[in-house]
Order: C-alpha cells, then structure tokens, then sequence
C-alpha cells in the first residue's frame, strides 16, 4: 500500500497540496485548482508567470504588488491585463526570479487577492495572494528531505493587552529535555502577526536547512506577537515600547522558559525583529541587556537614534555586553537616509562592534526578512565569543 501510495503521488497536480512542494504553482496536469473556475497564476520552467482571472463585466484589471512589480522592472506601477472574448482577463510577465512574491488584483479600482490562488496569507492588514517562482529546485527557505524540527502553538492570557494572545515555537531535530537550548525571539511588523515568520518568514524550514548543513547551532525561536496597540492608535510610538517590554518580561520569556530546556542566562537569548519588531529590538531590547546578549534590526532602525538611544550608545561596556548586533536591510530600500542605513551609521561612529549587511533580492519585504535570516543573522547567533 505505501509502495502504491507514493507511486501514484507523481500524479496530482502540485496546487492540490499533496505534498510541501517547493513549485506549487507549475501545474504539471492542466488541473484547475479545487474550488477555482481557471487557473491562476501559472508559473513555467523558464520563469514566466500567467494571472488570469474571469471578470466579464469588468472594465479594467491590473496587478499590483511592489516586489514582484520590482522584480519585472515596474517600479510601483500596476500593470494592466487584456481581455478576451470569453470576459478572461490574462497577463503574462517575467522571467522573474526565483522568490516567493505577495500580489493581489485591482478590478475597477477594488483591491482583491487573487480568488484562484490556492495560496494565500493574512496577518495584521487584509488578505493578500502569494506566487511562488520556482528554481531548479528546492530553495533554502522550501521543506527539504532533512531532519525538521516542530512548531508548537501557545496560547495563554495577558495581563498586559487584557486578553488571550498566542505565541509559535520552534524546537529544533532532536530536540532533548537533557539539554539547555539558546533562545531566539523573533517578532514582526506592523502587518505581521505570531504565525507570520513561520509561515511567510519560514523560518522553521531555514533553520531545518542550516542545522542539517551544519550552518548553525542548534536554538529554540519564540515567535510571539508584538502587536500590543492598534497599528492605527494615534499613541502608538508612545505606547507600544514599554507595553511590549511588560509583555515579555511577564509573558513571554518565562512561558517559553517554563515549557522549554533552555539557557536561562543573558548570553542565551537573542531578540530580533523586522520592521516595527526591528524597532522594538532596539528601543527594548537595548533597555533590557539583563535579558538578551545578542539582536538582530532587520530593514529598521531610528532618524534619531544617538537621542533615543543614547544610554546604550553611552556605555562604556556595551562592546562586552553584546555579544553579537546585526543590522540589516534588503538591496532595494538601501539608500542613504533610511532608518537603517543611519543606524549603522551611528554605531560606526560610536565604534560599536556590529555586522551590517546590505543583501537579497528584495525591499522591505518577506524576501529580504527571509534572505537575512538565512544569510546572516540564524548563522551567526552564538557563534562569536
């Protein structure tokens, strides 16, 4: 019966969801996908992408989404489709790199996910598709054929937002209650919840990858939720820092704690962020120095940093009590005056000790979170000192 089963499995085409494909949108059988009236987007072996959509009685459709608009040489500008008799609307684009890309469709002028795309995501702003543009194979960021760790959904009660919140974590192969595990917490941005860096970032595959290339030390992710003010309170900057230290000093780092083997001292856990989360790193993480040793700014940072930083840019011990600082940004949002790029700047002129990196394919989006995670920050993390 097994033998049958995987026998057969070749069969069904991969936007079925057999399997974890890492080319879920090249259709090997011509199958619409379950619930859908055409296929959308296709993606072929020479990197093309064909949208599709039936709207016959609309009277103009375009694709919006800024990294892949980017990745074809479109800046911000949406690109319109062509009509058909049949009321099909079609657009064909590329080649473009291989990536995962966020899109969505606007039909005269509603901003919509694509209703074919068997892939979606969600977090703190509205639905949005996703396209996958496969390689030659699986990426370092796809489900490969080596050992995985697991993913274990926490909920519990906050006595800070008043209400019950979640929190994802990652437990590497292998995983042994004998022994004591390094930390990371890893958070988002403004329009990101706790499922996002696992399911968009993927960070459990990227370190499933590194750890069987020998690329990474073997650590625990906490994922929890950062969002503890509204996006759109008009006292958020005011608010969210110190709620947010509250939330992990009360909840978060002794949930995972309690529940988990893990180091318990300073060295042992790390605080990163991207965006709004690469804010929170620094103007709560750099405050708290009795609970982390080592952060990661992904595509963040501060105008006026040497002023809202200045008690951790003023210490004459900070060099010995970091033990590893990343900043980061992607290719495309690296221009000078960016939060990030200042940033740097000031901790060059301070002289204190960071790795700054400028790479991937990106902007200020999941190919660059997900490319600095890979590339830098996972590898580093208690490798130094």
């Amino acid at each position: 019966m097994i033998t049958l089963v995987l026998a057969c499995a070749p069969l069904y085409a991969q936007q079925a969801h057999v399997n974890l494909d890492w080319n879920p949108h090249k259709n090997n059988d011509n199958l619409t996908p379950f619930m859908a009236n055409i296929i959308s987007p296709e993606v072929r072996d020479d990197h093309t992408v064909t949208f599709r959509v039936k709207a016959p009685k609309a009277q103009e459709v375009m694709l919006a989404g800024g990294p892949l608009l980017l990745a074809v040489g479109k800046g911000n500008t949406p690109i319109p489709f062509t009509k058909s008799a049949d009321g099909t609307w079609s657009l064909t684009i590329g080649p473009v790199k291989p990536n995962i890309y966020v899109y969505k469709f606007i039909i005269d002028g509603a901003t919509i996910p694509d209703p074919n795309n068997t892939l979606g995501g969600v977090g703190d702003q509205p639905p949005y598709s996703q396209l996958v543009v496969h390689g030659d194979g699986p990426a370092y960021y796809d489900a490969r054929k080596v050992p995985h760790g697991a993913v274990t959904r926490h909920v519990y009660y906050s006595d800070v937002t008043k209400g019950e919140r979640e929190m994802y974590v990652y437990t590497p192969p292998g995983y042994d209650r004998r022994k004591k595990y390094p930390v990371l917490y890893l958070v988002g941005g403004s329009g990101e919840l706790a499922s996002n860096w696992a399911i968009e970032g993927r960070a459990n595959f990227i370190l499933d990858n590194l750890l069987a290339e020998g690329k990474a030390v073997p650590m625990i992710i906490a994922m929890p939720n950062n969002q503890v003010v509204h996006r759109s309170h008009p006292q958020h900057v005011e608010l969210t820092f110190k709620l947010f230290e509250t939330e992990l000093r009360n909840h978060i780092v002794p949930i995972v704690e309690q529940n988990y083997s893990t180091r318990t001292d300073r060295r042992g856990r790390a605080l990163s962020g991207l965006s709004m989360g690469g804010r929170h790193t620094q103007f709560v993480g750099w405050k708290c120095l009795d609970l982390f040793a080592s952060f990661g700014i992904l595509s963040a940072g501060d105008l006026d940093t040497e002023k809202s930083s200045a008690a951790f840019l003023n210490d004459p011990d900070v060099n010995k009590k970091v033990d590893y600082l990343f900043v980061g940004q992607g290719t495309y949002e690296d221009r000078p005056g960016t939060r990030t790029n200042v940033l740097h700047e000031v901790l060059l002129k301070r002289k204190i000790q960071h790795d700054y990196y400028v790479g991937g394919d990106g902007g200020h989006d999941w190919g660059t979170w997900r490319h600095l995670l890979y590339a830098k920050l996972l590898p580093n993390l208690w490798r130094k000192k």
